[in-house]
């Protein structure tokens, strides 16, 4: 029986070691995906919290705004120590002594009319909430668009590594098999030579590929504020061409679709309507403004030579007063402020629809450029594709010639070489089509971290 616990024991020991090795492998085998790396940029990047903030402060503009509508209201008291001669409250004659007077009020008041300027105050408030929404959505674009590029850079990089290995090994493969020949005598010595030259060039190439893996990992890991980057791995996918419907539209077209969708083209017309509002407050100042005001007061007296004073309760309820009344302020001359503030206003809008104009102008030379963009890099994939085809061929061509000894070593590492720069053409025309395509989407209004 104690035979079988401690086996029991054991078996539960071992299980639970495994399931933690197995927890720990996979903590450390964590690899971000594109949709990831975007979502947790978008979370934690410091520019998007400080505009978040800024939407915050726009909710309490809205607020108070808002309480520009309401009756201020305001209550006082007061309480006073007299020595010397004194007004008798009671019978109005001259004293000397020391009295005491308490009052109490309450009072309220409230704007009328204004020349509208509380309504456009509000309607402006609302506007500032929404511009700030969308340079917030657009910060968020951009972010977006950085995060992307940095993975793609990491994708791409880490793609030549791999590619780069494989020419290795084919190498290694070669200079053994060389070296089986020369044993042979069916090559001289001199062919493999060669071989190990062009190996040592690949080693070289691969350590700096290498390193701008991690040059790559610390850039993207800088854009999510992730400070480890020596154990940041991303989801190694094998993206191939990206199927993208964009180009079935004209640049025209993307540009139309761009302008009912860019964030800071809205950012841009709401700062347009925020100035016409800024121009008619400047107005309403040419205007009356009329108020309505309400006050109620108390007070209780004591001195030590009045005798027979009511008690402190009835001199409250006694002593009671209301006041009401309205103001109202015209302006005739006011050194010229109103009219100076108004044409600062005027001149305020015309900036902000000549701003307008040209973010529109800046994002037709945007979608311009990245459709040309696109559709060379398409051009160029498709090239660097056709040229690894005839370059594989040339390169099967040429090994099968060395291999028999009717090609020696010099030509065949050209023929070699040719066929791997063209591999590595390939990978870095596939990911700069990839990205280019990604931007042409962005502005066509495709999801930056849909995969």
């Amino acid at each position: 029986m104690m035979t079988m616990t401690k086996q029991n024991t054991m078996k539960n020991l071992f299980f639970t070691l495994a399931l933690f090795c197995l927890c720990a492998a996979n903590a450390q085998t964590k690899k971000w995906t594109l949709k990831e790396c975007v979502s947790y940029a978008l979370s934690h990047n410091i520019s998007i919290q400080q505009s978040e903030l800024d939407l915050k402060n726009a909710e309490i503009d809205l607020k108070g705004a808002k309480g520009n509508f309401l009756p201020n209201l305001n209550a006082s008291l007061g309480h006073s120590w007299n020595n010397g001669l004194n007004a008798n409250q009671r019978t109005g004659a001259k004293e000397i002594a020391t009295t005491q007077n308490s009052n109490f009020g309450i009072s309220a008041g409230i704007t009328i009319y204004d020349g509208l300027k509380n309504t456009r105050q509000l309607h402006k408030a609302n506007l500032a909430i929404l511009a700030n929404q969308y340079q917030l959505e657009d910060m968020k674009d951009n972010i977006s668009l950085r995060v992307v590029n940095a993975f793609l850079q990491v994708l791409f990089n880490q793609e030549s590594l791999k590619t780069l290995q494989k020419q290795y090994e084919l190498s290694k493969k070669e200079f053994l098999r060389t070296q089986e020949l020369i044993e042979a005598e069916t090559k001289p010595k001199g062919d493999i030579l060669e071989i190990e030259a062009a190996m040592a060039g690949q080693e070289q190439q691969i350590v700096n590929t290498e390193n701008t893996i991690q040059i790559a990992k610390i850039n993207l890991t800088n854009l999510l504020l992730i400070k480890d980057y020596k154990t940041f791995e991303i989801e190694d996918t094998d993206y191939n061409m990206p199927p993208s419907n964009v180009l079935t539209n004209n640049a025209q077209e993307i540009y139309s679709k761009a302008l009912t969708l860019r964030n800071d083209i809205k950012a841009t017309e709401t700062q347009v309507k925020i100035s016409e509002d800024d121009l008619e407050i400047a107005k309403g100042n040419y205007k009356p403004t009329l108020s309505g005001s309400y006050g109620f007061g108390t007070n209780y007296f004591s001195s030590k030579l009045a005798v027979n004073l009511p008690s402190f309760s009835d001199q409250l309820k006694d002593n009671k007063s209301h006041r009401f009344g309205l103001s109202l302020s015209i302006p005739i001359f006011n050194r010229f402020s109103i009219s100076n503030g108004v044409k600062r206003s005027k001149i305020f809008l015309e900036k902000a629809k000549l701003a307008l104009e040209q973010s529109k102008v800046d994002l037709r030379d945007k979608v311009n450029q990245a459709y040309n963009n696109v559709e060379g890099a398409l051009t160029a994939y498709n090239a660097a594709e056709k040229t690894l085809a005839a370059r594989k061929e040339a390169f099967r061509y040429s090994k099968d010639k060395f291999d028999v000894g009717l090609m020696n070593s010099f030509d065949f590492s050209q023929s070699k070489t040719r066929f791997e720069t063209a591999e590595n053409e390939v990978i870095r025309a596939k990911y700069d089509y990839f990205f280019k395509v990604k931007v042409l989407e962005f502005y066509f209004g495709i999801p930056l971290n849909a995969e």
